[in-house]
This record gives structure tokens, sequence and C-alpha cells, in this order.
């Protein structure tokens, strides 16, 4: 099975599986990043969109590896804690091939996945 179609209780086990890695865990949101989130989830989602389509789901983005910022806006941290941020870590943790588009069910669980994080992130520490 490949990750756009997984269960949403399969979901929340990788994200849980990445939040126990220790580079993965250290990311969080915080301040502006938080608020912003927080403000306006619809359009944090709208933006996530926007953001894979352009930086990610090309066959061969430009700079991947390092087109991801670590901090800026939520989608950018999120990215990094969920092992969307380049095709390699997407390829490694989602089972998502490198060297082709992603399909639009892909980029759709992408977003979900960014999108639940962030919600994981604004539930705790209310």
């Amino acid at each position: 099975m490949t990750s756009p179609g997984d269960s949403p209780d399969r979901l929340e086990q990788r994200l849980d599986a990445l939040a126990r890695q220790p580079f993965r865990a250290k990311f969080a949101l915080r301040g502006r990043e938080r608020a912003a989130a927080a403000a306006d989830p619809a359009r944090i989602r709208s933006h996530a969109c926007d953001l894979i389509a352009r930086r990610l789901a090309p066959a061969e983005p430009d700079k991947d590896g390092r087109q991801t910022p670590y901090r800026g806006h939520p989608v950018f941290v999120a990215q990094h804690a969920t092992a969307t941020c380049c095709r390699s870590c997407l390829q490694r943790w989602h089972q998502i091939p490198k060297g082709r588009e992603l399909s639009r069910p892909e980029r759709g669980y992408v977003v979900e996945v960014i999108c639940r994080w962030i919600g994981r992130e604004l539930a705790r520490n209310r």
C-alpha cells in the first residue's frame, strides 16, 4: 500500500514514528508561526497546497534537498517535522518514489500530513 492510501490510524502511527526520530522531534511551532497557524487553518492549508505544488511535486524539484527553509512559515516547519521537506525524505518515510511528478492524491496526502502535524502542534501546550 502506498502512503496516499493510508488509513487515518496509519497516518497517526506514521506521525508518531516521525515524532520519535531525534531530528524530526526538535521541530515545533513557536511565536509568529504558531500564531499564524492558529489564526487561519484554512489559509495555512491553502499555502501548503501551493508550496507542495511548486516546491515538492515536480519530478525533479529545483534545489531538491535544500528547497525548504527551516522556519518562516508553519508549513516549512511542518515539512521538516513530517519528512515532507524533499523528495528523498518523502521516499524514505512515505514510500513516494523520486523521479516522477507527484500525483494529485500524493499531493493531497502530503498536505494532509502537514496539516495533521500542525493540528497536533496547536493542540499541544494550549
